[in-house]
């Protein structure tokens, strides 16, 4: 599975905690379906049954070595819930920005994710520093500054073709449920 593809059904997927070692089981079983998903996306009629993957496959997913986190980001907590996603984690701000100087501040964002129609969309609701919620026009000033020369296609709101011919992506309480057409 390419990175894209992997990054879009994790932020789709979101799973319960990502810390300590993953469990070896949960991580083969996880394996297996993103293997799948990417196989049943390559056929001509791909089996329209549901992949559901469990917070605890996801986790142990992201906890692996088959995910690169960005220099700086540490301690990583996603729980998803009905549609709803809440991301915390540690930053170490010294070691994305290269010697200057931080707090390691605790960062919270809240996400609205879902897909249909072979489409993804995901609404930014809130970002918290250290319990401190950030304006809605500073996180648009940080989008428009810093990720929309790299990376044009994301914003506060943002929609984009789902891979893999996956159709209908959703997140539920502790599962999320991929369906390909």
């Amino acid at each position: 599975m390419n990175l894209k593809s992997s990054a879009i059904l994790i932020v789709l997927c979101l799973p319960a905690v990502i810390a300590g070692k993953s469990d070896s089981r949960e991580l083969a079983s996880a394996e297996r379906k993103f293997a799948h998903i990417e196989t049943n996306g390559r056929s001509s009629r791909p089996n329209p049954a549901p992949t559901i993957l469990t917070e605890a496959e996801v986790n142990a997913y992201l906890a692996s070595d088959n995910i690169s986190l960005p220099a700086g980001v540490q301690s990583v907590k996603l729980e998803g819930d009905d549609g709803v996603v809440t991301g915390n984690t540690r930053v170490d701000f010294d070691r994305i920005r290269e010697g200057a100087h931080s707090s390691n501040p605790l960062l919270s964002i809240v996400v609205h994710a879902h897909g249909s129609g072979g489409r993804g969309q995901v609404h930014v609701d809130s970002v918290s520093l250290d319990t401190i919620e950030v304006p809605r026009f500073v996180l648009q000033l940080f989008v428009d500054k810093f990720l929309k020369p790299k990376y044009p296609e994301l914003g506060l709101d943002s929609e984009f073709a789902l891979p893999d011919r996956i159709d209908m992506a959703t997140v539920g309480k502790h599962e999320r449920t991929i369906v390909q057409k």
